[in-house]
C-alpha cells in the first residue's frame, strides 16, 4: 500500500476516537452571515456546538478557498495553495464539513465542489473567513454530545488538525450512539474503519460527515489518481457485513488532487490510505 513520510513520528494510537451520543437534524442556512456564523447558529438552536454537515447545493459570496499543492519544505508532507477569491457567485455542488473549535471560538474544516462562473467545476478547502452565505439553503447536520472536535497541533504531520476530545454534556436530545473519530496518516481508510468497528462489536453503522486525504486514490471502477496530495469529502458511507459475512467499508468519495483534477467514485478497500487526516462521526446502528 502507498505510504507518505510525515515530518514527525508515527504514535502508536493510529485513531483518535471518544465516544459520545448524537441526533441528526436539518436546517436552513440563513443568507448574509458568514457561512460558519450561520452553521454554529444552526447547531446551537438545536443543543450542538460540534458534528458534521451535509451540503447539496447553496450559493456563497464573497467565497475564499484553497487547494491540495505540494510542500516547498521540509516541514509537511504536502502543503495548499495560494487563497482563491473567484468573483461573482459561486454554486456548492456539494460539501462536507467538521463544526468544532480552533483557539477556543467555532471553526469549521470544509471541502466541497462548486460551480465558478456558472461554467467552470472546481474543488477544495473552503476557508472559514471571507466566505459568506448569499442565499438560504438547506443542509443535513449530526450533532454530538459528550464529544467536541477540536484543532489541536499534530507533531505527526505538523498541521493543526481537527481530533476528537471527550467534552461535557450540555442536555441536547440525542437518538443514537456515535463515536467522533480521527484516522491518522499512511493507513487503508476502508480498513481502519472496519477493524474500529470489529473490536467493538458494532455490526452495522454509517458514516456523518468525512474530511479528508487520500494518497491519491483507487477506485473500485478501476480508475486512479497518481497525484498524492488530495482534499477529499466522503458523499456516502456504511460498514456492514459483505457478501463472505465480514465488515466492509463502503466508500463513496469526491476528491481534488493538486492538479485540480477531480474524481468521484466507490474506494476500493485495501488500498486508499490516508495521507493527513480523516475526521468523520460513525453512527452506530447495530
Amino acid at each position: 500500500m502507498r505510504n507518505i513520510k510525515q515530518p514527525g513520528s508515527p504514535t502508536p494510537e493510529r485513531i483518535q476516537w471518544v465516544e459520545a451520543r448524537g441526533r441528526a437534524f436539518s436546517f436552513t442556512v440563513q443568507a448574509g452571515l458568514p457561512l460558519l456564523e450561520a452553521v454554529r447558529r444552526g447547531f446551537a438552536a438545536e443543543g450542538f456546538a460540534s458534528g458534521t454537515l451535509n451540503i447539496t447545493s447553496g450559493t456563497l459570496g464573497p467565497f475564499a478557498y484553497v487547494m491540495p499543492a505540494l510542500s516547498k519544505t521540509r516541514e509537511h508532507a504536502a502543503f495548499y495553495s495560494e487563497t482563491y477569491r473567484p468573483a461573482g457567485l459561486t454554486k456548492l455542488m456539494l460539501g462536507r464539513m467538521t463544526l468544532g473549535q480552533r483557539d477556543g471560538a467555532p471553526f469549521f474544516h470544509c471541502h466541497a465542489l462548486w460551480m465558478e462562473d456558472g461554467v467552470r467545476l472546481r474543488g477544495g478547502h473552503v476557508l472559514p473567513e471571507g466566505t459568506v452565505v448569499t442565499e438560504p439553503f438547506e443542509v443535513e447536520a449530526f450533532g454530538i454530545e459528550g464529544a467536541t472536535f477540536v484543532a489541536e497541533p499534530d507533531p505527526e504531520t505538523n498541521f493543526k488538525v481537527f481530533s476528537p476530545v471527550a467534552s461535557a454534556t450540555t442536555g441536547a436530545r440525542t437518538t443514537a450512539r456515535a463515536f467522533a473519530l480521527r484516522l491518522r496518516p499512511n493507513q487503508d481508510f476502508a480498513g481502519s474503519l472496519e477493524g474500529f468497528c470489529r473490536e467493538r462489536g458494532i455490526a452495522r453503522a454509517t458514516l456523518h460527515g468525512g474530511v479528508g486525504s487520500t494518497i491519491g486514490a483507487r477506485f473500485t471502477d478501476g480508475r486512479t489518481v497518481a497525484p498524492f496530495a488530495t482534499e477529499l469529502a466522503v458523499t456516502e458511507g456504511t460498514i456492514a457485513p459483505g457478501a463472505a459475512g465480514e465488515l466492509e467499508a463502503q466508500l463513496d468519495v469526491a476528491l481534488v488532487d493538486y492538479t485540480g483534477r477531480i474524481a468521484d467514485g466507490s474506494l476500493i478497500r485495501g488500498d486508499n490510505p490516508v495521507l493527513m487526516t480523516m475526521e468523520l462521526v460513525l453512527e452506530v446502528l447495530e
